[in-house]
């Protein structure tokens, strides 16, 4: 009897544990699902065209095949393959300078600006209230042969007149500058957080042990921000793998990058299958940049504190 009363509460607990009871987590159900398809589903088509199990040309027979990704990837000699190497040197030349260009002005902010940081922060924000669009329009007309800044060395007699500057539109240095342009303000913000909550008690502690202001730089405020330093060239690297607006308007097709392959398989010559595979080798190098960089993007800066 003790057995089979034993065996009869088991089998409730068991019943009781396995029985999904409805809580406040299902409330999130829909929200789940919608970024499911929005987000994943699309992923998945990529997928699909990306191995020709999709296609949208008509005619051509679909089936389970790899020739598309063959021909991308090396050892081949492929012009895409070659716009993608040139990309990422050129992402990674901007994210350095922007962070390079953006440590300053965070230094400023948080060290030296004291209570005018808020305003003078707005102010740096202003001009990208307006439109991403607009603003390389913009840099457009300013660096154009007959532009602003060539009719400004013709007015002051550095050029001849009629004879502009013919590297400053249409090339690498015109989308470098651009997107150099488009990122140091947002990528001031997380330098900028880190350095502002920084203990300064450290920096006085070393400035009293002798320290000048390059070293109490060097040991004290460069490592401690290392963080924030992370986080705002993650910020601009992971966007402008696949930049092509910026390109398209003030690159011209010899400093196309490789979003612009992307683009114009999706628009101008619609071929889907051969453009998926660029896109889902673009958002493979994008994960795998999370990941690498997920470990200092996670790093609190209390833990600087506690080693320093």
């Amino acid at each position: 009897m003790t057995v089979a009363s034993g065996g009869a509460a088991l089998r409730a607990r068991l019943l009781e544990r396995l029985h999904v009871r409805p809580g406040r987590g299902w409330l999130a159900t829909p929200t789940i699902a919608f970024l499911v398809v929005v987000m994943i589903f699309p992923l998945v088509l990529m997928g699909l065209y990306s191995v020709n199990v999709m296609t949208n040309l008509v005619g051509v027979p679909t089936g389970f095949s790899i020739a598309n990704w063959k021909d991308f990837l090396p050892p081949g000699a492929n012009p895409f393959w070659n716009r993608f190497q040139t990309s990422i040197l050129i992402t990674l030349l901007v994210s350095v300078l922007a962070v390079i260009g953006a440590y300053p002005i965070a230094y400023y902010l948080a060290f030296v600006a004291r209570k005018r940081r808020y305003t003078l922060l707005l102010l740096i924000l202003a001009p990208f209230f307006t439109s991403y669009l607009l603003r390389v329009i913009a840099w457009k007309v300013m660096l154009a042969n007959s532009g602003v800044v060539n009719s400004a060395l013709w007015q002051l007699g550095l050029r001849e007149h009629g004879n502009g500057v013919s590297w400053l539109i249409y090339s690498w240095f015109s989308v470098a500058l651009v997107l150099f342009y488009s990122w140091v303000p947002f990528v001031a913000l997380p330098i900028y957080v880190v350095l502002e909550n920084m203990d300064t008690r450290l920096l006085e502690a070393a400035q009293d042990l002798g320290a000048g202001r390059l070293r109490t730089f060097r040991k004290i405020t460069l490592p401690l921000s290392l963080p924030g330093v992370i986080a705002a060239f993650v910020f601009v690297l992971i966007p402008t793998t696949g930049e092509f607006i910026a390109p398209l308007l003030v690159g011209g097709p010899g400093s196309y990058m490789f979003g612009n392959s992307i683009q114009s398989f999706f628009s101008d010559s619609p071929n889907w299958n051969y453009g998926a595979v660029l896109a889902v080798w673009l958002i493979a190098i994008v994960l795998v940049l999370v990941l690498l960089f997920g470990r200092f993007l996670s790093t609190d800066l209390r833990e600087g504190r506690a080693t320093a």
